[in-house]
């Protein structure tokens, strides 16, 4: 087994944790606020994607070191501007794991995640940030 691979597996996996819990914590604190209510669930699919390769490959998972750790924004304004920020930093995240990855599969995987990232969650953060300065 390549360490990249185990090493960008474990990197993405927590990534995500952590976007799910920051949203979870987002929707405890303002209500079910769009999009964070449609992207917390997106990060549990992209979470159970990324499980699905540890289990493909024989790989033990990181445990979620997120859930309950979060501190909550203090604003709908502050949320907003947090995932704008964790969206660009994912993508960037992806970039730089995909440069070394030789396993066909995992790299489809966070291609696709990636690819969620910038073109659907940053784009309906950014709507999300311009609505909340209205």
């Amino acid at each position: 087994m390549n360490e990249k691979t185990v090493a960008a597996l474990t990197e993405a996996l927590d990534d995500e944790y952590k976007a799910r819990a920051t949203y979870r914590k987002v929707i405890e604190t303002f209500g079910p606020i769009r999009p964070f209510i449609n992207i917390v669930d997106a990060e549990d699919r992209h979470a159970s994607a990324l499980l699905r390769q540890f289990e493909r490959l024989g790989l033990q998972p990181p445990e979620d070191k997120w859930t309950g750790r979060i501190e909550a924004p203090s604003s709908i304004t502050a949320a907003c501007e947090a995932a704008v920020t964790a969206e660009i930093e994912n993508a960037e995240m992806y970039d730089r794991l995909l440069a070394d990855l030789d396993d066909a599969a995992v790299r489809n995987v966070l291609l696709n995640l990636q690819d969620a990232s910038q073109n659907r969650h940053l784009p309906a953060f950014q709507r999300c940030l311009e609505r909340s300065k209205r």
